[in-house]
């Protein structure tokens, strides 16, 4: 092994799209574990929209990462060498290391992986973090009927391609929005889906109304801008929106507030819908159910964990 490692820092806070120059690759020494603690190799490290919040200092539900602090991202990690009795040389783990090769860890919020269940990799994918956002958002929010027509915005991403699939299972019409050719061919013919449109085609909203003769009952938002719009005036009486992210936004400077606000205040009471929020993490009993009784993690991984909500089961 060498001795040497690497890492990612945050050098500056990105105005608008982060830019190559608001970080900085540095070369370091290979930590050397202490007393009770372990060495982690990092293996596969998860990218996700969620991180550029961590580089902002605006107002959130969890701390920004420091300026010269190590980016954070979810990894699954190979344990090196340990000083704790509750990790051996070998082990297999999923931790938040971030964007470096080598960490250090005392162990606590480790949790071991067995290779033998599945590839490695989905423990930071549709059996983590992932997966969750997708089961909680759908099921607790959504609540997808037989029958229904449920669109997904990013639907080749790690969230939506779920969304869509646990949508079907539940005998609802998925149509997802995606960027490209390509990225529709895949949710349609990989995935499942009964269409897939290109958030790109000027002609968006008009095809959207095509896929959707029958209006749309549920719409899984990542995205919001003008996915959000093309959506919106299809959206039926009683309709449910989980709010999950909103990356065409992510980089805007500043606060705005669109000219049709009012309209779609209007529409939400006249249509009766339920737009709402979450973040996966206020739900204990999901990372309970997907961590533990899919049997990825242990089921004291799911007891270790304190959301700042707990939230009710999803529904099966």
């Amino acid at each position: 092994m060498s001795n040497q490692a690497k890492r990612i820092v945050l050098v500056s806070r990105p105005v608008g799209e982060p830019k190559a120059t608001d970080f900085r690759v540095e070369d370091c020494a290979l930590p050397v574990p202490g007393a009770g603690q372990v060495l982690l190799r990092t293996i596969w490290l998860s990218l996700d929209p969620y991180m550029r919040g961590r580089m902002s200092d605006g107002p959130s539900y969890a701390a920004p990462v420091p300026i010269g602090g190590v980016m954070e991202g979810g990894t699954v990690s190979e344990v090196v060498a340990s000083n704790n009795a509750g990790f051996a040389k070998g082990d297999i783990v999923l931790s938040r290391a971030g964007w470096q090769t080598h960490a250090l860890s005392d162990g606590k919020g480790l949790a071991k992986i067995d290779p033998k269940l599945g590839p490695v990799s989905t423990a930071v994918g549709v059996l983590c973090m992932p997966g969750m956002t997708a089961y909680t958002g759908l099921l607790d929010i959504g609540k997808p009927q037989a029958g229904e027509t449920v669109v997904v915005a990013a639907a080749s991403g790690a969230v939506g391609s779920a969304v869509g699939q646990i949508a079907k299972i539940k005998g609802a019409r998925a149509v997802g929005i995606a960027g490209g050719k390509d990225k529709c061919d895949y949710v349609r013919r990989e995935l499942g889906f009964d269409d897939c449109l290109d958030h790109r085609d000027p002609n968006l909203a008009a095809k959207l109304k095509e896929a959707c003769p029958k209006g749309i009952d549920v719409y899984f938002e990542n995205v919001g801008g003008a996915v959000f719009e093309a959506v919106f005036p299809l959206l039926n009486a009683f309709a449910r929106v989980p709010v999950c992210g909103l990356i065409a936004q992510y980089n805007d400077t500043g606060e705005k507030v669109p000219k049709w606000a009012g309209a779609m205040m209007r529409s939400v009471l006249t249509k009766c819908l339920t737009i709402r929020g979450f973040i996966v993490s206020d739900s204990r009993p999901l990372f309970q159910f997907l961590l533990v009784k899919l049997g990825r993690l242990p089921p004291e991984y799911g007891r270790r964990f304190t959301p700042r909500v707990s939230g009710e089961p999803a529904a099966a």
